[in-house]
């Protein structure tokens, strides 16, 4: 499984971003899939996390309300809607893909994209 994550950039504080991470797996649909992201000299640490199905979903404290989680099983592409960003959004994200299950820790994740980073401006 291979995992390419796009769309992050430079915004201003209160703008909306969207990133987007194709996977190259024909059974994407079984794959529970997360994002994570991980600030300048801090740990990597969870953001949110969807079902194979795309039924259910889960963010960190840190983002709900503001982040949301999607999927498109027929482009095999995970989306996170990124609104009233923050500077302390500033981070490298990272989606991550596990099969048959979902899970907010990043050691259940076998597969890693390369990272997409998103810079917040005050």
């Amino acid at each position: 499984v291979q995992l390419q994550a796009s769309g992050g950039g430079l915004v201003q504080a209160g703008d909306s971003l969207r990133l987007s991470c194709a996977a190259s797996v024909r059974t994407f649909n079984r794959y529970g899939m997360a994002w994570f992201r991980q600030a300048p000299g801090k740990e990597r640490e969870f953001v949110a996390v969807i079902t194979g199905s795309g039924s259910i979903t889960y963010y960190a404290d840190s983002v709900k309300g503001r982040f949301t989680i999607s999927r498109d099983n027929a482009k095999n592409t995970v989306f996170l809607q990124m609104n009233s960003l923050k500077p302390e959004d500033t981070a490298v994200y990272y989606c991550a893909a596990t099969r048959d299950r979902t899970s907010r820790f990043e050691n259940q994740y076998d597969y890693w994209g390369q990272g997409t980073l998103v810079t917040v401006s005050s």
